[in-house]
């Protein structure tokens, strides 16, 4: 067996699984009591301009409470734009700069990879 069939087995183990853990849930009535049974998922802010292959694991993600790394460096980045902008010194100020540049730089290389790849 191959590397790809191994692949499509796992996935279709994967998919067995959570097949019958809704089935299970459907039985037990557990399913029923979620917020949004039965209704039309809530638009999300940003899932039109998310690549569509990232959009169910993003998703994924945000429903767990987790934070991919690139919204992480965007947040570090609006941070220290904050201090650049109540810097006192020209010191402190070059620093900043410098970790802001390297920030900017890694977010603009860490999306071109996704870009490029599809995958996180």
């Amino acid at each position: 067996m191959n590397a790809e069939e191994r692949r499509t087995q796992r996935l279709q183990l994967l998919d067995d699984h959570i097949g019958q853990a809704l089935r299970d849930s459907e039985a037990n009535g557990e399913l029923r009591l979620a917020p949004s049974f039965g209704k039309p998922l809530a638009v999300v802010e940003g899932w039109d301009q998310t690549p569509p292959e990232l959009r169910q694991p993003f998703k994924i993600l945000k429903d767990a409470g987790v934070v991919p790394p690139e919204v992480e460096v965007m947040r570090e980045i609006t941070a220290l734009e904050r201090e650049l902008a109540v810097a006192g010194d020209a010191a402190a100020e070059r620093a900043l700069q410098q970790r802001l540049a390297e920030k900017r730089q890694h977010l603009a290389l860490r999306l071109e990879r996704l870009r490029l790849s599809g995958s996180l």
